[in-house]
């Protein structure tokens, strides 16, 4: 006769653990926003706007930056920071289906993550010396010798074009892990939680006062870069 488990042995039901913070969730929403904006503003050649879009952009990088030093445990760069064989090994195991059991991003999120930040980064100052004599000249362009202005304007548009396959990979990522692994990255960013094993502690959440701090720096660096010449 088999013997019924105790109630001591039962596994513990999985549990709704905050994940993402609100200033990530904030950040990852207004950065797509303000990407759409840029391209809507430049299609319409209402450059004003773009650029006020673009040093938006600017500040919004720079406190995520400032985020993944000093904010909460997952949004810290050194807590998802992966070695390219911990990301492709994650890669390789990419059509097993299994539960999302990862607290933040995974080694392939991660480099995503460094990636996208690195490309917008790159972006937004190269905004600020573009010059096409036309309508949308930078803050600095006046103070730079035309044929560097003109490469970095060639590099503006390149960056671009990075940016625009970037973000397709990872909505394709989103697809395929939802398809052949069954997780849902998308729901975690809207919410902030996921449902993870009870033995799995929850990660440690910064303050919102300390977010507020880092975006005001933030947006003041910014503004300096942008509007100091």
């Amino acid at each position: 006769m088999r013997a019924v488990p105790s109630p001591e042995q039962k596994p513990e039901r999985p549990r709704l653990i905050e994940v993402w913070d609100g200033p990530v969730r904030l950040f990852h929403w207004a950065a797509a926003a303000l990407v759409a904006a840029l391209y809507a503003t430049w299609r319409a050649n209402r450059m004003g706007w773009h650029v006020l879009a673009g040093d938006a952009l600017l500040a919004l990088v720079l406190f995520r930056l400032l985020w993944g030093l000093f904010g909460s445990e997952t949004a810290r760069f050194s807590r998802f920071a992966a070695s390219p064989r911990t990301a492709l090994r994650h890669l390789g195991a990419l059509a097993r289906r299994e539960p999302d059991t990862a607290v933040g991003h995974n080694p392939a999120g991660g480099w995503m993550v460094f990636a996208l930040l690195g490309l917008l980064l790159a972006e937004a100052l190269t905004g600020l010396y573009i010059n096409n004599d036309v309508a949308d000249v930078g803050w600095f362009t006046e103070i730079m010798p035309a044929p560097i202005a003109n490469a970095i304007t060639d590099l503006h548009a390149i960056l671009w074009n990075a940016i625009v396959v970037a973000v397709v990979l990872h909505l394709l990522a989103i697809l395929v892990y939802a398809v052949l692994k069954g997780q849902n990255l998308v729901g975690p960013m809207i919410t902030g939680k996921k449902r993870l094993p009870a033995e799995v502690a929850a990660p440690r959440l910064a303050s919102s006062l300390l977010a507020l701090l880092l975006f005001a720096a933030a947006a003041a660096a910014a503004a300096l870069i942008s509007y100091s010449i």
